[in-house]
């Protein structure tokens, strides 16, 4: 019984309005900024573009062996796109075989 008085008293003291108003103002408002220093969000670079492509497995077995080959011979900062845009600069296409 008692329990029964318990919620009647919540009942009649939250109006359903109300509810839904602090609802809305504390559960379903946009974020507040982040205190503190916030980062201004830096311009994205223009001068390269991320893509996506496909190696077998081979292949790209192939390209970290010579990456890691040429890191131990002094070449610290080599990574697998700077071997790529170093071999498309030197490639010769007049060396490819023709298709068939």
């Amino acid at each position: 019984m008692q329990a029964k008085t318990r919620g009647a008293g919540v009942k009649s003291l939250l109006e359903a309005d109300e509810v839904r108003e602090v609802l809305r103002e504390t559960f379903y408002s946009p974020q507040p900024a982040p205190r503190g220093r916030a980062r201004a969000a830096k311009p994205r670079p223009d001068h390269y573009e991320v893509i996506c492509i496909s190696l077998y497995r081979e292949d790209l077995d192939a390209l970290d062996a010579k990456v890691t080959a040429l890191k131990r011979s002094g070449h610290r900062k080599m990574s697998r796109s700077a071997l790529i845009r170093y071999a498309l600069s030197t490639a010769d296409l007049s060396k490819l075989p023709r298709p068939y």
